[in-house]
């Protein structure tokens, strides 16, 4: 190891010593709020990073992979409290931080038993070991498309253990979601269910009998079973993304 090689690594050192101490003391100070933890464990990583990167060097051992060091700004205005911001992984197999295209609710205007046929501009529900094969057409043009959601989380059922997605609609579309549920309340079945189109898939058709001002809906799939905690997780992940 040269002289500069190893000026490099001491001076790492000593930054990454003084901000593991500043952060510590920046905790106790605070009394230990919410951020504390966070903030203290990015501190401890750090500088276990340099030390063991100043112990390969001095060993004469290449560094042949890169390590990845994310750091963490917090900025917390005066009087503030700090807050951790902590987001569910997307199970594996899944798109993770990939945002869905914006979301349409249309309402339901046929329900048949057999797939689609191309270009019929109708969604269709694959067979199960349960259902059989559906097609679900929808009316676009009195529909709700070019949704935003204001929050969307992954749940588990108490009541049966399914999973699904909670999905909070934003003040302009809670109206609209309103008046175009209280329009097909009446309607009888299929045409009092609305479709949820993500992706350009159907992600769930729920019936409704009276109008939902609340701004609420839940995403279970085509039938109650279809997430699993996976595909649940990696879709609230991206419809925040894309909010």
């Amino acid at each position: 190891m040269n002289d500069s090689t190893r000026h490099s690594l001491n001076e790492t050192l000593l930054h990454e010593t003084l901000l593991h101490d500043a952060l510590h003391a920046h905790v106790q100070e605070s009394g230990g709020a919410a951020a504390g933890p966070c903030l203290v464990g990015l501190a401890d990583d750090a500088l276990r990073v340099a030390r063991r990167r100043q112990r390969l060097a001095r060993a004469g051992i290449g560094i042949v992979a890169a390590a990845a060091v994310a750091t963490a700004w917090v900025t917390v205005a005066d009087g503030a409290p700090q807050r951790a911001h902590v987001v569910q992984p997307a199970g594996e197999g899944t798109r993770g931080t990939e945002k869905v295209d914006l979301i349409s609710i249309l309402p339901v205007t046929s329900s048949t038993e057999h797939a689609c046929t191309d270009g019929s501009g109708g969604y269709t529900v694959h067979a199960s070991a349960t259902y059989p094969a559906f097609c679900v057409r929808a009316d676009r043009a009195s529909g709700m498309t070019d949704v935003r959601v204001a929050s969307a989380k992954a749940v588990k059922s108490v009541a049966d253990g399914s999973w699904q997605v909670e999905v909070t609609l934003g003040p302009d579309d809670r109206t609209r979601f309103a008046a175009l549920t209280g329009s097909i309340a009446a309607a009888p079945a299929p045409r009092n269910e609305f479709a949820i189109v993500i992706d350009g898939k159907l992600w769930g058709k729920p019936a409704v009998t009276s109008s939902i001002t609340g701004g609420r809906l839940e995403i279970v799939g085509a039938y109650v079973g279809d997430l699993t905690s996976a595909t649940a997780h990696d879709l609230a992940l991206r419809l925040n993304i894309g909010k």
